[in-house]
């Protein structure tokens, strides 16, 4: 078992890394003067993982919408109890969550990370299932996702991604509906359990109060031995161009709320630690708080400081740009960005809007390593797309302006946009 030292001397930091003969991929970041230890146990499946096919098998296994949710809350369950029962006797706090293309299991401790590592292997390799277990959990989900429904914030988003979307399954909600929760088996959760939950295709970060010796020595005692699965996963077709430009939605919000999208064409790979670290400095060029549209927009009384935000959203098969927040306007926001967009594409880059951008991005990246959690989640969130940290922060070094404008050329299409508005109900 080769240990991997991955260190960067300007920063000072080091982690390794490990292939466990398990099929695990571990990552271990020990942090000296820290009490506290932080761990994420995370599988590379998540809601868009609905078609897809097992390597040498030519039957293509189709779920229905949410399952993958429904595994995470049924994983907690045991014939003895669950699992957040056993966490209360450690003291750790435990949870867990589903994306798009991720799930993760974790936990954080200042004392019985032995314990409490114990309970987080045993669960999630120990699944248990039953048609009356399976029933039971339906009423719960569907709670969770009623209300959803009632969130204005996540219908803002999911109405944009369906406007952005013909047929990609990011556009359908992380929990399903409560139509296809009624769908779900035992059988095809232990399917889906069986495919996504070898160890092959997970990985586990552990961050903080550690000596990484002595816990690969306990990971040697807790893992499992699987034997390797390789999955196809299956998306439709996407078209370039959006569905709709425009959808509006009233709900029980005392001002608008907007989410604007820039859709790009998906290669259907991970973008790269250099496409990234770029992408990351043209978005703060474009719409940081020191960006010339940004003070437009707040002078305008557009936006207002606390809500206006953007990120770059991208996954398996699918990529855009998002800007959001509140607005009195927000069509006349949406014109705004996109008639700056249009004029720095014609005028090019800033110099002095680029030193900024890029300064600031590489100093917000580096606060990450002041928090155990920060490291553990970023490690986790790209340990899938064969992306690495510190190889992010040295491509965040080597950008030009010229990198970030062929970044530019490639994204941010507003010929290929689309606003979502949740406005106020109008009570006359």
């Amino acid at each position: 078992m080769d240990i991997l030292e991955i260190k960067n001397e300007e920063l000072n930091e080091k982690y390794f890394k490990v292939v466990h003969p398990s099929g695990l991929t571990i990552y271990l970041y020990p942090k000296t003067g820290y009490r506290s230890t932080y761990a994420i146990l995370g599988t590379n499946y998540g809601s868009i993982d609905t078609k897809f096919r097992v390597k040498g098998s030519n039957e293509v296994i189709e779920v229905p919408d949410g399952i993958a949710h429904y595994l995470e809350h049924k994983l907690f369950e045991s014939e003895e109890g669950d699992a957040f029962s056993e966490y209360a006797k450690t003291g750790a706090i435990a949870n867990a969550y589903t994306s798009f293309d991720f799930t993760g299991y974790l936990f954080s401790c200042s004392e019985n990370f032995e314990e409490s590592l114990k309970i987080l292997l045993n669960f999630v390799q120990s699944p248990y299932f039953t048609e009356e277990t399976v029933k039971k959990e339906q009423g719960i989900i569907g709670q969770e996702i009623r209300m959803y429904e009632d969130n204005p914030d996540w219908k803002v988003l999911f109405n944009l991604l369906n406007c952005l979307y013909h047929n990609h399954p990011v556009k359908k909600d992380i929990a399903g509906s409560i139509e296809s929760i009624a769908e779900i088996t035992a059988e095809q959760l232990y399917k889906c359990y069986k495919c996504f939950y070898n160890l092959n295709n997970m990985s586990i970060c552990i961050v903080g109060n550690i000596d990484y010796k002595s816990v690969l020595n306990m990971l040697d005692e807790l893992l499992k031995t699987n034997k390797p699965v390789e999955i196809e996963r299956i998306f439709p077709d996407e078209p370039y161009e959006v569905v709709q430009n425009r959808i509006e939605q009233h709900f029980e919000v005392s001002v608008p709320i907007f989410q604007f999208g820039f859709k790009e064409k998906s290669t259907g790979k991970r973008k790269t630690s250099k496409e990234l670290a770029e992408t990351d400095i043209l978005l703060s060029i474009v719409a940081s708080k020191s960006s010339p549209l940004y003070k437009h927009l707040l002078d305008e009384n557009l936006i207002n400081t606390s809500s206006f935000h953007y990120e770059y959203f991208e996954g398996p098969g699918y990529s855009s740009v998002i800007f959001s927040g509140e607005s009195s306007n927000p069509d006349k926001v949406s014109e705004i960005i996109k008639n700056y967009i249009s004029k720095i594409r014609h005028d090019g880059i800033n110099k002095i809007d680029f030193e900024t951008a890029k300064k600031s991005i590489y100093g917000k990246t580096i606060s990450i390593f002041n928090s155990i959690e920060n490291i553990a989640s970023t490690i986790s969130n790209i340990s899938f797309s064969q992306n690495e940290i510190f190889e992010y922060i040295e491509c965040l070094k080597n950008a030009t302006i010229e990198s970030v404008t062929n970044r530019l050329s490639e994204q941010l299409d507003c010929n290929n946009t689309a606003l979502s508005i949740i406005s106020p109900i109008n009570k006359n």
